[in-house]
């Protein structure tokens, strides 16, 4: 029983302490602040010291002495120095980063008190709230005012590019090194064919599942959120309110906005997982579209080097297939860069420069085995 207590007196103490160098992270924090953000920063700093009173109760419950506040550590004064001669924007990542790494602390932990958990969760919110001064991100305010530049959420574009990329690399390096062995047409034909299909199938396949898994954790997301929101309204409204600050709205701007939303739990869950988790709950992405742009794509981009050895063998369907992939790499470079917003040329011979080596290296390997065969 002994050995079982002291267990826990030291659970609680660790939590103590890591409970009371957050309050002080978010204490310095505030007073680099100004404002709406000092306030939020105060009140962050204040649920972390209530967090802390908690676990010392349970040390004094226990008989078990409670250790006097130590100095802060070596990274929360570096972080609060950095706060003051910079700002707090600059530091913000940082903590963002440690607040969603310790965002379930609480969630399997049987001592902790009724709304600890939600607390840290909240907290990894507001700072990324915080990080960007509530101001929407480039590509939301894209997508608000023009909306041909929407992003590829059902992941079609994302997979057609990798895919057209991939097949285009992948089977000019392998009729490549079927041509520098000094095979006949017809196996390099048969290579050619045999590698679009096995890496298109492939591709699909592992888009599609990929997709699933990812709608799947973003579908489990929102359910645990649609759940938070039906047994614990308050504390999503608390949540929402608190975000709205760190987005600059004052309190009483943001306790109206988020009474407003909570009146309708399909408007606070649509809400939430915008705001919290960063998800559309109407766009998740399709794995049926993604495999398809996928499987195309790669068959689109292997069937380049395929077609010169449909109509002619020898030297002349090498130099046509070594032709029509410079051409190929350079065009699909070409066209990654502008959807990027990149320089269409550089990026042109980047791909060129990249899938070019492959061909070479697959060719003189070739090269090689089909001289010692022979």
């Amino acid at each position: 029983m002994k050995q079982g207590r002291d267990g826990h007196v030291q659970r609680w103490r660790d939590l103590l302490n890591s409970e009371r160098e957050a309050a002080a992270l978010y204490a310095r924090l505030a007073a680099a602040e100004t404002g709406e953000r000092r306030t939020v920063f105060e009140e962050l700093a204040a649920i972390e010291r209530r967090h802390a009173s908690h676990w010392e109760g349970k040390l004094r419950a226990a008989g078990a002495e409670v250790p006097p506040p130590a100095r802060p550590s070596l990274r929360t004064r570096l972080i609060g120095l950095a706060a003051r001669r910079f700002s707090t924007t600059a530091v913000l990542p940082l903590i963002e980063r440690s607040e969603r790494a310790d965002a379930g602390m609480y969630d399997d932990e049987p001592d902790a008190a009724p709304g600890m958990a939600a607390d840290e969760r909240r907290h990894a919110s507001t700072v990324a709230k915080l990080r960007n001064g509530g101001r929407p991100s480039a590509q939301q305010q894209i997508a608000r005012t023009e909306p041909w530049h929407r992003g590829d959420r059902s992941g079609s574009l994302r997979a057609a590019v990798f895919g057209v990329s991939d097949g285009l690399v992948s089977n000019t390096a392998l009729v490549m090194g079927f041509a520098g062995s000094g095979s006949s047409r017809s196996a390099i034909l048969l290579a050619g064919i045999a590698g679009l299909l096995a890496g298109a199938f492939s591709m699909a396949a592992g888009e599609y599942v990929s997709m699933s898994s990812q709608r799947e954790m973003y579908q489990r997301e929102i359910a645990l959120e649609a759940q938070e929101v039906a047994e614990k309204p308050e504390e999503e409204r608390a949540e929402l309110v608190l975000l709205y600050r760190a987005k600059g709205l004052d309190r009483r701007d943001a306790e109206r906005l988020a009474d407003r939303i909570m009146a309708d739990p399909e408007v606070a869950l649509n809400t939430l997982a915008r705001e919290e988790l960063g998800l559309d709950p109407d766009e998740l992405g399709s794995p049926w579209s993604a495999a398809a742009s996928s499987l195309l794509a790669f068959a689109g981009g292997a069937f380049v080097v395929v077609l010169p050895y449909l109509v002619a063998g020898g030297r002349a369907a090498l130099l046509a297939a070594i032709g029509l992939a410079v051409v190929a790499l350079v065009a699909v470079g070409a066209g990654i860069g502008m959807l990027n917003g990149r320089s269409a040329l550089r990026s042109g011979m980047r791909q060129l420069i990249a899938g070019g080596l492959a061909a070479a290296v697959t060719f003189g390997v070739g090269h090689l085995i089909g001289t010692a065969v022979s």
